[in-house]
């Protein structure tokens, strides 16, 4: 039987750990010991770059805000979706990971942190969302499990009717956002309407068509 190896562990702000883990090659994050993403299930994090890169098509220098780094795979699938003018910017809560993603023995890293469009913060998404207004093109915001945070407390807030009014404020006109949801949240839909975006739920897999299923919530600015 192949053993999981726990390779990094890290304490969010709320004193929730996480901790990274690879068994027979594959890699996951932990949080609760319940499982938040893994290599092996990252289908709906490639669609969901898909979806934010949607509204930047013919544009020749758009600006994309990712609310986590998790594994790398919303940034890995959107880089190939933008134009070299491209600026990405990636916004991660906790330095422990991105240490992961740096530590050659680990095996995280990826030409993706050395693309030059790729701008990777230490931050909390939440302080950037607070920016000035119409700085972005598309944010994809998958930080959490939804609007009940699971991972940390302070995710919450990106869920309540000011973290939409504030995801809606830095968002140029025609922008779009989209949230990952563990399953679709009518209520939460209803908030992100209320506050003067366009809706549409989406449906997607972990597996591409196998696993459990996702939502995603694309929210455009008019």
């Amino acid at each position: 039987m192949k053993r999981t190896e726990r390779l990094g562990s890290t304490i969010a702000p709320d004193g929730t750990r996480l901790d990274l883990l690879r068994h027979d090659g594959e890699f996951s994050i932990r949080a609760h010991g319940q499982e938040l993403m893994s290599s092996r299930r990252h289908y709906s994090e490639d669609v969901m770059a898909a979806a934010a890169c949607e509204s930047l098509t013919g544009m020749s220098a758009p600006t994309l805000l990712i609310g986590g780094l998790g594994l790398g795979f919303t940034l890995r699938a959107a880089l190939p979706l933008l134009p070299k003018g491209a600026r990405v910017v990636v916004a991660e809560l906790l330095e422990d990971v991105i240490a992961w993603h740096r530590d050659p023995v680990i095996g995280l890293r990826t030409a993706a942190l050395d693309d030059p469009r790729v701008d990777l913060r230490l931050a909390d998404v939440a302080a950037l969302l607070r920016g000035p207004a119409g700085q972005y093109d598309a944010v994809a915001l998958d930080v959490d499990n939804g609007a009940e945070a699971f991972t940390t407390a302070s995710n919450s807030w990106l869920y309540t009717g000011e973290g939409v009014a504030c995801t809606r404020n830095v968002l140029a006109p025609g922008g779009r956002a989209v949230w990952w949801l563990e399953s679709r949240d009518r209520s939460f839909e209803s908030r992100v309407r209320g506050a003067g975006f366009g809706v549409e739920h989406r449906a997607v897999s972990a597996r591409g068509g196998r696993g459990p299923a996702h939502a995603l919530l694309v929210a455009i600015r008019p």
